[in-house]
């Protein structure tokens, strides 16, 4: 029995680890590689064998860098089946056709930009709604805590990872060769304490391995306190300028997370009444989605959803769905928040706004997420001076202030003491982290007597 490490070893997107028996093969996760433009097209385009060739899939959550290459895994020859949770299920359908739509449209958008220069290639879209729909067919929905088999040998079950909706550590019992091992995949993991989704759970049952991520491996994130008093002052300032406050957020999760914010903090007085817009059809979709699962709120959400009504809508917030009303929002001159997605400003309609307020020192750019190498979100973080969008060149003259404890990933604490709480694990393989996260991580574990490995991209490793 084996793991490969296929994608998120040493990096943080592109999360692919494949399971592998003497008789059966088990994917966990396909996600996006994101990152320098012509390495994630190689990446994404080209799967491993392997993982095309995988008995069943088990999908952890929802986000684009751990879902979002299930088309081209269906499209190239997987035919398993893929299981998640109900939630999960639900926002995968949201998250891959607007994601095929994005592949289309942009490839549209560059092709008809760019088709009088002679040196251009045209885009080819990674994938199409056509192959998103066929791999949504493959998706069947598991609730938390019940027990499943993918395939003969191997029982799965879902527990509570607190990062976004539907997320979910898988706990395998992997019965090969007369003995069982007990794998955990985490996914990744939430943080304690933040808002609307419950809290990660430690499974009843120890594993004999872990699979951990790292995103935030060698940090420590603020208290959502003193973040909120951050935002509140931001936004604050940027109406005192007079300017627009624009907010690069993942549809899953973080939308979520920052309406319900700004609606309590509306609620108790502290930021002025100003126009809100959520400008993404897919983050209209996926609220729609949170609607639907309330039973996975934690108790703070639930009981404001008792009090005030819906936390996800307010008086002066505006789901923008159409490209019409999007390309409105240019033409706003009063102080207004605009969040949109990708959360990276690798795609979607964020771009556009950021091409249309990164050169005005009036406005603000919040980063409340983390920014992988190489994407547009880490150069803004990275305060570049200059920034390419849509291939052109811009002058970066907004406030860019970066609000990193709105993040839905757990800090070194968190994580360690998750890794405490699973009892005496053979081994942590760390992954989903750049190497400072990873080693930052794996220094933390051996602080405390755990032993962690960061394994290599594409790495096999053996399990005793």
């Amino acid at each position: 029995m084996q793991i490969r490490f296929l994608g998120a070893a040493q990096t943080v997107t592109g999360s692919m680890h494949l399971l592998q028996t003497s008789s059966a093969a088990l994917l966990v996760d396909c996600g996006l590689f994101q990152g320098r433009r012509a390495e994630a097209n190689q990446r994404n385009r080209n799967l491993p064998k392997v993982a095309l060739e995988a008995t069943a899939m088990l999908l952890t959550h929802a986000h684009i860098d751990h879902s979002g290459n299930t088309p081209t895994l269906v499209r190239d020859g997987f035919r398993g089946t893929i299981f998640a949770t109900p939630p999960t299920v639900d926002l995968a359908h949201a998250l891959l056709l607007d994601s095929a739509h994005i592949q289309e449209s942009d490839a549209e958008f560059l092709n008809r930009k760019f088709a009088r220069d002679p040196d251009f290639e045209p885009v080819v879209p990674l994938y199409t709604e056509v192959d998103a729909r066929r791999a949504l067919t493959r998706l069947e929905a598991v609730p938390y805590e019940q027990e499943f088999e993918p395939f003969p040998g191997v029982s799965v079950r879902f527990v509570e990872a607190g990062h976004i909706l539907g997320s979910a550590q898988g706990l395998l019992a992997v019965k090969d060769n007369g003995h069982t091992t007990r794998i955990l995949f985490c996914g990744d993991l939430g943080r304690k304490g933040l808002p609307v989704i419950k809290d990660p759970a430690v499974p009843t049952e120890r594993p004999d391995y872990v699979v951990i991520e790292s995103t935030y491996g060698n940090r420590l994130h603020k208290d959502i306190a003193s973040s909120q008093d951050e935002l509140v002052e931001v936004i604050k300032d940027t109406v005192r300028r007079g300017g627009k406050v624009i907010v690069p957020a993942f549809a899953v999760g973080r939308t979520q997370e920052l309406v319900y914010a700004l609606n309590q903090l509306e609620h108790e007085g502290r930021i002025p009444r100003l126009p809100v817009y959520v400008d993404s059809p897919l983050s209209t979709a996926v609220t729609k989605v949170f609607e639907k699962h309330a039973e996975c709120f934690d108790t703070e959400t639930a009981a404001f959803l008792k009090e005030n009504g819906n936390p996800f809508g307010f008086r002066n917030l505006t789901y923008i769905t159409s490209r019409e009303e999007s390309m409105k929002l240019n033409d706003l001159t009063e102080p207004a928040i605009i969040i949109a997605s990708s959360g990276m400003c690798e795609a979607g309609r964020i771009l556009h706004h950021l091409r249309n307020n990164v050169e005005n020192e009036r406005n603000s750019i919040i980063i409340v997420g983390f920014q992988a190498e190489h994407t547009l979100g880490r150069r803004l973080v990275e305060r570049r001076p200059k920034v390419k969008i849509f291939g052109l060149e811009h002058e970066v003259h907004a406030r860019v202030v970066t609000i990193g404890a709105f993040s839905a990933h757990a800090d070194q604490k968190d994580l360690v003491e998750h890794a405490r709480g699973l009892g005496p694990v053979k081994r942590f393989f760390i992954v989903h982290g750049e190497p400072e996260g990873a080693a930052g991580l794996k220094a933390a574990l051996g602080a405390v007597g755990l032993d962690g490995y960061i394994p290599a991209p594409g790495e096999t490793v053996a399990l005793a």
